[in-house]
C-alpha cells in the first residue's frame, strides 16, 4: 500500500463530510487538478482505504428505534464460522471480535421487538453458541461509524 498523505487525508475528510461532494469542488478547495482527486479516490478505493460511498441514515426516523447489543459465547474454534452466518442477518450492523467474557459483540436495529426475540433465538439455537446476553439501548446518545481523521 502507497503512503498516505495530507492530501489523500483532506479528500478522505471532504468525502466524510459530504460524501456527494464533486471532484471540482475537492480540487478547488485543496488547489490540485481535478484529475489528481479522480486518481487519489481511485487510489484510496483499490488500496481499500475507501470501502463505500454511503448514507447518514437516521433509522429511528424509519422506524428502527430499537437498537440491540447483544454478547455471544462460542465453544471451540468455531467463532469465524458463526460470525459471518450472524453478519449476514438483515438486521445486524455490526460484528465485532472482542475480548473479555463475550466472544463476539453484534448490534443489531429493529422495528418490533418480536424481530429481535426472533433473532436472539435464531443466535442461539446454531451450533457451537453456547450462550448470548442482550442489552437493549434505551438512549442513543452518539451513532457515528467512522471518527474524525
Amino acid at each position: 500500500m502507497s503512503k498516505i498523505d495530507d492530501v489523500d487525508l483532506s479528500i478522505i475528510r471532504m468525502l466524510q463530510a459530504d460524501g456527494r461532494v464533486s471532484f471540482r469542488e475537492i480540487s478547488d478547495k485543496l488547489k490540485v487538478a481535478e484529475g489528481t482527486v479522480y486518481n487519489r479516490v481511485n487510489k484510496l478505493r483499490d488500496q481499500g482505504v475507501i470501502r463505500n460511498f454511503m448514507v447518514d441514515v437516521d433509522y429511528a426516523k424509519l422506524g428502527y428505534d430499537l437498537t440491540a447489543v447483544i454478547g455471544i459465547i462460542v465453544k471451540g474454534g468455531h467463532l469465524p464460522e458463526i460470525e459471518k452466518k450472524i453478519a449476514a442477518e438483515d438486521n445486524v450492523t455490526a460484528v465485532y471480535d472482542v475480548t473479555g467474557e463475550y466472544d463476539a459483540i453484534v448490534v443489531a436495529k429493529f422495528k418490533e421487538r418480536d424481530d429481535l426475540n426472533k433473532l436472539v433465538k435464531k443466535m442461539t439455537a446454531l451450533e457451537h453458541v453456547d450462550r448470548t446476553y442482550t442489552m437493549v439501548a434505551l438512549n442513543v446518545v452518539k451513532e457515528k461509524h467512522g471518527i474524525e481523521l
